[in-house]
């Protein structure tokens, strides 16, 4: 059981949330100067290396066993590599706001894949939640995926934010499976197995990295300190004080974050289908969640069987 989240624990969520919906405008501003690959890469490979301290500072330790790097190789492919890159290439073809937008359908993919593979069967109520966000997903994609009418690197930059989200999602069911292994340390187990992918891959197809200006360069910076290592301790925190429940609230943020950054900050024109969509996902994960919500701001502990866990690592 978990105390009541403090006004500490509200102000480190909301934290988490502007950090992570911040994430997907700093990938397109990293894109400026660098290729997909290679912002991929820096996000891993940075990450991994700013959590090294973290791991010192908590005295945590790398598994010995080869069974937990059985599981940290394929999560850290499908956690860290696979969805780095695809965000990475999706962006440069579609807004950023679409890129937050994506990532609050992952919950409502976690739902039905744990009910299949995991231990947490669906009820109506989440199967309702479920097929709400995904109408608002259809929405999000609009009419042109089937003929391309937005033109073909448009509609596969979307369906490659989509794929991120499913990605993680596949993750996150991997991750229940996993054995016991404290967050930061999995954390830095994932993000050292997608660089081991992605740091050579990046050096064949786009070469060594050069500075390109202050504006992209920095981004990369930021996207492997802040929103992995920083992001990491802050979400390790709440759950430690708050519970897991309670970090679900960084699913309503991050979608809403993206859309205000893109639209204030990098002048994105949205259109009007991007807010149906948000509503319509916002909506179908509220009510997927709508138990876990209730006992939250009742102050009653509760073990949700439908609230997905946050991702392993950030987005």
């Amino acid at each position: 059981m978990t105390d009541r989240p403090t006004p500490g624990n509200w102000a480190s969520v909301i934290a988490l949330g502007v950090i992570w919906g911040g994430t997907f405008m700093f990938v397109s501003l990293a894109l400026r100067g660098h290729g997909p690959l290679t912002v991929a890469a820096a996000r891993t490979a940075l990450g991994a290396v700013a959590l090294v301290p973290l791991m010192l500072a908590f005295g945590r330790r790398l598994p010995r066993g080869a069974r937990a790097w059985a599981y940290a190789a394929p999560i850290g492919v499908l956690n860290t590599a696979l969805p780095f890159f695809l965000l990475s290439w999706g962006l440069q073809y579609v807004p950023s706001a679409f890129g937050g937008l994506s990532m609050a359908t992952l919950p409502l993919m976690v739902m039905p894949l744990a009910h299949l593979f995991s231990d947490e069967p669906m009820s109506w109520r989440g199967a309702s939640g479920v097929g709400l966000g995904f109408a608002g997903a259809l929405v999000l994609l609009g009419p042109g995926i089937a003929g391309f009418a937005t033109g073909p690197l448009q509609a596969l930059g979307q369906i490659a934010c989509i794929g991120a989200a499913f990605s993680y999602a596949i993750a996150s069911i991997l991750t229940r499976k996993a054995p016991r292994i404290d967050a930061i340390t999995l954390s830095f187990m994932t993000l050292a197995m997608g660089a081991v992918v992605l740091v050579p891959a990046a050096l064949i197809v786009e070469g060594l990295p050069r500075p390109t200006g202050a504006l992209p360069d920095a981004a990369i910076l930021f996207l492997g300190l802040v929103p992995t290592a920083l992001a990491a301790l802050i979400r390790t925190r709440v759950i430690q004080t708050a519970g897991s429940v309670f970090m679900t609230l960084t699913n309503y943020q991050v979608p809403l974050w993206s859309v205000l950054f893109g639209a204030a900050l990098l002048g994105e024109d949205l259109p009007v289908t991007f807010f149906a969509a948000l509503v319509l996902i916002l909506s179908g994960l509220a009510l997927g969640q709508a138990r876990a919500l209730r006992a939250l701001f009742g102050g009653r502990a509760a073990r949700p069987r439908l609230t997905p866990k946050p991702p392993s690592t950030p987005r």
